[in-house]
């Protein structure tokens, strides 16, 4: 089985890496690192702290990244998915809707949710 994480240059996203390493470590899995910005941020085949690491990033014909996330996560059969969250205000998950909420809410494994230490 595996872990798979939400990457973003965003603080969020980065405390979601930082903590799908220690998952993957803990549960002595391998780790995807999806990078929902569609760039790829680093080489194939590498280890992060000793965990071996795989990289995808979204379809670039498709407009749906976090649908692209949700399909890799059952591809590799996730036993965990790590997400990045902020806190928004109720106005702003309605007009904007929600990620988060998305994966959350569709996701077939455990998703463990992870907030920045940043304010």
């Amino acid at each position: 089985m595996t872990v798979i994480v939400a990457r973003t240059s965003t603080p969020e996203g980065e405390a979601a890496l930082t903590a799908s390493i220690e998952e993957a470590r803990r549960r002595q899995e391998d780790l995807v690192v999806f990078n929902l910005e569609g760039t790829q941020l680093d080489p194939e085949g590498t280890e992060l702290q000793g965990v071996p690491v795989t990289y995808r990033s979204p379809d670039a014909r498709d407009h749906d990244a976090v649908g692209d996330f949700l399909d890799a996560a059952e591809e590799v059969d996730a036993s965990a998915v790590v997400i990045g969250v902020r806190h928004r205000s109720k106005v702003g998950k309605f007009l904007l809707g929600s990620s988060a909420q998305q994966i959350l809410l569709e996701a077939n494994a455990p998703v463990i949710a992870v907030k920045s230490r940043s304010l």
